[in-house]
């Protein structure tokens, strides 16, 4: 059975019709594509990865193989969201992008608890927890099609 909620218009771009189906999707996508993206980064890129996630000084030597744990666990998270939207299965789904929003709230507890700024935790992470928790509500509120 597949959910959608195609009919629930919200407004216009040009000639294309804004579905809350579309948004809710859109939504989806950046939930799995950022944890995708910072993954890579902090596999990548780790020397400069770092900067943005709000604790300094950023570990060195060998506690620097905590990014590689970053960087697969926020790739592992992305595969998921990725392959249980391409199954569409989106209510599935919006359990599992409630469930992460307890990530960037940890991250966030971790940067105000470890010499990281109130400004940057609530600006990077809990924006990010907030993303999470609205996209997972639109999921988990969509109707099913009528036949």
């Amino acid at each position: 059975m597949s959910i959608s909620t195609q009919g629930t218009r919200i407004g216009t771009v040009g000639r294309k019709v804004v579905t809350r189906y579309r948004i809710t999707t859109v939504m989806a996508v950046i939930c799995a594509a950022a944890p995708l993206y910072f993954g890579l980064s902090f596999l990548l890129a780790p020397e400069s990865s770092p900067a943005g996630f709000g604790i300094t000084p950023w570990p060195t030597g060998n506690a620097d193989g905590y990014f590689v744990v970053k960087g697969v666990r926020d790739i592992s998270i992305a595969a998921v969201a990725f392959l249980v939207l391409a199954l569409g299965h989106r209510r599935v789904l919006g359990w599992i992008v409630l469930i992460n929003a307890v990530i960037p709230f940890g991250d966030a507890m971790a940067v105000v608890t470890h010499g990281g700024t109130v400004t940057t935790a609530l600006s990077v992470h809990i924006s990010a927890m907030l993303f999470l928790v609205l996209t997972a509500a639109l999921l988990l509120t969509e109707r099913p099609a009528r036949a």
